[in-house]
Parts: C-alpha cells; structure tokens; sequence
C-alpha cells in the first residue's frame, strides 16, 4: 500500500513539472509584450520622435527560428518607429537546441526592419562568441548599421553603439571620441549590456539595452534565479532612472540556456521622445 501511494505521488510531481516546463515553454515563445514610454528629451518645439529597442533574439530552435523572428519583425514595423535599436546576441549557441542557424540566417529577417531614420544594431556576448566576423559580413550589405564603439547621426538624434562589454569588448572613451561639446543634440547610448551606465560621461542621458532577460524565470518571492549583470537587481529591467538619467532594459524575445521564461515574458520597449518645456 505504502509503495503504491509513494508511487502515486511520484507520477503526481513528475507530471506537475512536466507541466510547468510546458507552461514556461510557451511564455517563451509568445508574442513580444510593447512596452512604453515618454521621455521629455528633445529640443522645446521638435517634433516627437519614436524609439523601438529590440534585443536577444537569440535565433535557435526550438523557441526562436528565424521564421518566429520574422513575424516579430512584422510586429514591430507595425508600429512604425521613426528608429530601431537592435542591442544585441542575434544568435543562441546554448546546448539545449534543436538546431543552431548561421551569422547569416540569424539576421536576415533583421534586414527587413523598417524606421524612418534608420535601423542601428550593436554586438551581444554570444555573437563574440560565436565568431564576430561573421556577423560583421552579414550586416555589410544589409539596411542595418552595425555599431561598435562609435556613433553616428540619426535624423535630429546623435547615437552611441558600444560593444559588448561582458567581453570586454567595449570602449567608452572611443564610442563618445567623434563627439564635439558643442553638439547639444540628443544623444542616445545604445549597448548589449546595462553594466556600461556607470561609467557613461554625464551627457549620456538616454541608455538602451538588453542583456539581462529581465531574469528569464524568476520565481514568486525569490524573484530572479540570475540577473546577468555585476549589478544584481540594479539594471535587471525595465525603465530606470537614476539621477535624471532614462535606462531602458528589454526583457529581450529570445532564451538563454533554457528555452523556458517564467516571470519575465518577452518583451520591447516603444520610447517616445517629447520636447522639453524649458526654454532654450
């Protein structure tokens, strides 16, 4: 009787978390949650300007082909974005894979992004680890500007592409270098990781990242089982100010490790800028 009853309560757990393995499994593969916000950072009478920040796509089966990336590429030209940033990891190298896709087939349908002033995109660790190379040749011939450690103008807008500094592949000083004091455009940090704030020059006021998956599975009370990030909670995700400055972290579309999410549904951010009610 009593091996009977243990027997029952085994089969009992293991279908219970056979369960929640497939109830995480398609939190991971939902559509991105557009999450937003308004950021009076514009020069008083400029016309607003919109901000898509997509990251971690991290292209591998199951959870991410490139044909799930595309409908999602669908969604967010839907929303019609007068700027794209793309922060990084297009692809996923982890074990638990059905199948990985080359630098080529992860960002293709990336190509197909549209936004009035342009489509920007900067390196994750995975991407480093993979072979940078390879990415760098994909978006050579691609309506995406690949940034690293350098900045560029975007319509009314100046941005900053910093490399991924989890590698350690990341340059403050060069990224800002092209930069003059007189330039009083809005300027706009985008990376991989959140982990670059604290060492950003005061002028570096609007910050976009990804990196963190806003934990991926966190657990009731406990919260996040990882953060990703030498902060801890800090910059785990969401919009964040610290000091007048606006840190945006996207829970990022993609997986990590698992391809589960609990928590931490898949998510970007739609960051509309407004003018400032200051005179000039």
């Amino acid at each position: 009787m009593i091996g009977k009853r243990i027997k029952a309560i085994f089969i009992a757990l293991l279908l219970t978390g056979l369960a929640v393995i497939a109830y995480m499994y398609t939190v991971a593969i939902r559509m991105p949650v557009v999450r937003t916000a308004n950021v009076a950072a514009l020069p008083p009478g400029a016309a607003p300007l919109s901000i898509l920040l997509i990251a971690d796509t991290q292209v591998a089966g199951p959870d991410m082909p490139p044909e799930r990336l595309a409908r999602i590429v669908e969604q967010a030209n839907a929303l019609a974005p007068d700027i794209i940033l793309i922060a990084g990891d297009f692809v996923s190298d982890r074990r638990v894979s059905s199948r990985l896709y080359s630098a080529r087939d992860a960002v293709a349908p990336l190509f197909e992004l549209r936004a009035t002033h342009g489509v920007y995109a900067v390196a994750g660790n995975h991407d480093h680890w993979r072979g940078i190379g390879d990415f760098r040749m994909a978006f050579a011939d691609s309506p995406v500007t690949y940034m690293a450690n350098e900045s560029t103008n975007a319509g009314p807008i100046r941005i900053v592409g910093i490399d991924d500094p989890h590698t350690r592949h990341d340059d403050v000083a060069a990224s800002f270098a092209g930069i003059s004091a007189a330039d009083q455009r809005p300027l706009i940090v985008l990376t991989h990781s959140p982990d670059v704030v604290p060492h950003l020059p005061a002028a570096a006021n609007l910050v976009f990242a990804g990196h963190t998956h806003g934990g991926q599975i966190r657990l009731p009370v406990f919260g996040a089982i990882a953060h990703a990030s030498a902060y801890g909670n800090r910059f785990l995700d969401g919009h964040i100010v610290e000091g007048g400055r606006n840190i945006f972290v996207t829970a990022g579309i993609g997986t990590s490790i698992l391809p589960l999410r609990l928590g931490a549904v898949p998510d970007m951010w739609l960051v509309e800028l407004t003018p400032r009610t200051d005179t000039p």
